[in-house]
């Protein structure tokens, strides 16, 4: 169990298996990222890339955009406009690590173009170890300096948690495993006493997620603990397309 996220599938200690493991991929790492990085160098005299900015820059971005959205003011554009440039290289200001619910869409949400956002979508927005990579590969190699933890009213995966907790319904397939990295946001939701139980879980869900991602060593820990990125919650309302910071 997780003191953190309260995860019982999380387990922030690393075995003794692990570390060998991590020290045998190590052994090999240094020629591999050394060309990847010596391939990507800019020249010492190009500008900073475009998504250079602060955290909280990207952040101010984000929640204009959606602003513009939940008006049905959004700017316009030309999708084809950049494209050609898009091919050498993305600058993405902001991860959103998202539900997979098709009614939520953070390009449109926050109203970015195109490489603008790099997006991770998940049933129930959890964090997991392959949607951990992808965010250690945008915040270290591209530079990403905001991640946001982006949950929604009416989640169907929080939902789902809440449902096997209360009347013990039995999920088919890989889904109580899904499910399992939920239930202690459901757990510690029961308590709250305004508001409905299912957003209540579903805001407590990102809190969580945002938690674990700030002690998830070494990439990301190491760059929110440096200040070199940030990383925030959100719950995006399906019925009037605002984002509430959490």
């Amino acid at each position: 169990m997780c003191d953190m996220c309260g995860d019982a599938q999380h387990e922030p200690q690393v075995s003794r298996r692990d570390f060998l493991k991590t020290g045998a991929l190590a052994a090999l790492l240094p020629w591999s990222v050394s060309v990847a990085i010596a391939a990507d160098a800019p020249a010492p005299d190009a500008p900073p890339p475009p998504n250079s900015i602060t955290p909280a820059d990207a952040l101010k971005r984000l929640m204009e955009g959606n602003a513009r959205y939940a008006a049905n003011a959004p700017n316009e554009r030309d999708f084809s406009s950049g494209r050609a440039a898009r091919v050498q290289a993305q600058y993405p200001i902001a991860t959103i690590l998202g539900c997979a619910d098709s009614r939520v869409a953070p390009e449109f949400a926050f109203d970015q173009g195109p490489g603008d956002l790099f997006v991770l979508r998940v049933a129930g927005n959890i964090v997991n170890p392959d949607l951990l990579a992808s965010l250690e590969y945008g915040a270290q190699f591209l530079g990403v300096p905001l991640i946001m933890v982006l949950g929604h009213t009416g989640c169907g995966a929080v939902d789902a948690a809440i449902k096997v907790l209360k009347s013990k319904a039995v999920l088919p397939g890989h889904l109580p495993g899904l499910i399992a990295s939920i239930k202690p946001a459901v757990v510690a939701a029961e308590k709250t006493q305004t508001g409905n139980l299912l957003d209540n879980a579903a805001a407590e869900n990102v809190r969580r997620q945002m938690a674990r991602l700030k002690h998830s060593p070494p990439v990301i820990q190491k760059l929110y603990e440096s200040k070199k990125i940030d990383i925030v919650g959100g719950m995006y309302d399906l019925a009037t397309g605002k984002v509430a910071l959490v």
